[in-house]
């Protein structure tokens, strides 16, 4: 019986965000497989978070910066530790590598929090994105961690490779894992072309890709869709709206911030058509598979598409000129028969790309072999080796004066 512990960022929200729910397919993918999962997190417990009791899991606190997680990850004797997102693996990698050094240390990324933050820092200061532009106070945090580290779980084939090709990462130690879903849906269970009306955007208001394309919406391209189709209206969606969010509702322009979707596969199986005007990011978006998955053709850039359809063509319109992306909008919006051919190219995209019982056994398969082999890919990885001596040092003295700054807080 294999025992695996996931150390969480934050904990599951699969309806408020596409690491949430690539969180609970790794879950789920464990309990099929009959491992013992335990979660623990040093985030608080949201209104929003995933009942893990479902899959047999009782969450567990952890403290950042405190001595008891050693005791705790001693004790649990897991075979596996992943870490969720490099953050976690920063505070707790070395801890795991001295009080369990038999267990497997595996990072979970969602995406290349760097390439999100270099192409944003580009968008802000409207210069062209360069793969320089990583070489980060953060990339270079990200990137040590994942050299840390046994195996990194890759979303984005276009990240796998560029960790490989820029970062030299051995490609023994990734594994380009994207989302794991179920067959797709028969396209003629879901809503029809003539039950369908409005626009939707989707994703979380935390995220900053998510933020910027709800203005990009407002102040660029809904006005000019909205002059073409003076019916339509565009619904927002997104978890934790801000009141600069909430305050864009206008009604007379049928800008409609809605908010936290109770059903988001119900929300977007009403709509006739998804807009993901994304002007940076990383990984792979939910919310365009969500809108695959549900009969609903989108309209994004290049960013929102990226490493989604290999060369597969795109359920909607791919492009990053507003024009384009308006006449994209407008067209397929009124072409009942163009719209169910992108219907169709969406589930032919789901069906290549992202099928659970493709890509569960293939994970499975690498942690086993990788656990087994963990040993020699320690010693042939020095790049590995050398910034877990140095650099685990210093992470593990930084953390150890905090825990002793808090102790002596305490006891005054």
């Amino acid at each position: 019986m294999v025992h695996i512990l996931i150390i969480g960022y934050v904990w599951p929200e699969p309806n408020s965000s596409a690491a949430g729910s690539r969180m609970m397919q790794l879950l789920h993918c464990f309990h099929k497989n009959q491992w013992t999962i335990s979660f623990a997190s040093p985030a608080q417990q949201t209104e929003h978070m995933a009942d893990l009791s479902i899959l047999g899991i009782t969450p567990e606190s952890i403290e950042l910066n405190d001595a008891s997680f050693d005791h705790y990850i001693a004790e649990k004797k897991a075979d596996i530790v992943i870490f969720d997102r490099f953050m976690m693996e920063e505070q707790f990698g070395w801890r795991v590598e001295k009080f369990s050094p038999d267990s497997l240390r595996v990072l979970n990324t969602e995406d290349l929090h760097s390439l999100r933050q270099a192409r944003h820092t580009a968008i802000k200061k409207n210069i062209e994105f360069k793969t320089e532009d990583l070489y980060s106070d953060q990339g270079i945090r990200e990137i040590a961690s994942i050299h840390r580290c046994d195996l990194t779980l890759m979303i984005s084939e276009t990240e796998a490779q560029l960790l490989q090709n820029e970062f030299h990462v051995p490609e023994t130690h990734i594994l380009h894992l994207p989302f794991m879903l179920d067959a797709p849906t028969n396209l003629n269970s879901l809503n029809a072309f003539e039950e369908r009306e409005h626009f939707i955007s989707i994703g979380n208001f935390r995220h900053a890709p998510n933020w910027d394309a709800v203005l990009q919406l407002k102040t660029e391209i809904w006005p000019k869709i909205r002059k073409r189709l003076p019916k339509a209206e565009l619904h927002i969606y997104g978890a934790y709206p801000p009141p600069k969010a909430t305050q864009l509702h206008n009604a007379k322009e049928g800008f409609l911030v809605k908010g936290w979707a109770e059903d988001a596969q119900e929300v977007m199986q009403n709509a006739r058509m998804c807009l993901a005007p994304l002007r940076f990011g990383a990984g792979i978006k939910g919310k365009l598979v969500e809108a695959m998955q549900m009969g609903t053709p989108s309209i994004t850039t290049q960013v929102g598409a990226e490493s989604m359809h290999g060369l597969l063509p795109w359920n909607g319109v791919v492009s990053d000129d507003i024009d384009t992306f308006v006449d994209a909008a407008v067209s397929l919006y009124n072409d009942k028969e163009n719209w169910q051919l992108m219907q169709k190219n969406g589930n032919s995209i789901l069906e290549s790309r992202y099928q659970a019982e493709i890509w569960e056994p293939k994970l499975i398969q690498r942690l086993r072999l990788q656990h087994q082999l963990k040993d020699s890919l320690r010693k042939k990885h020095f790049l590995g080796l050398m910034l877990r001596h140095h650099s685990m040092k210093s992470t593990q003295y930084m953390s150890q004066w905090i825990e002793l700054k808090n102790t002596t807080v305490k006891e005054n």
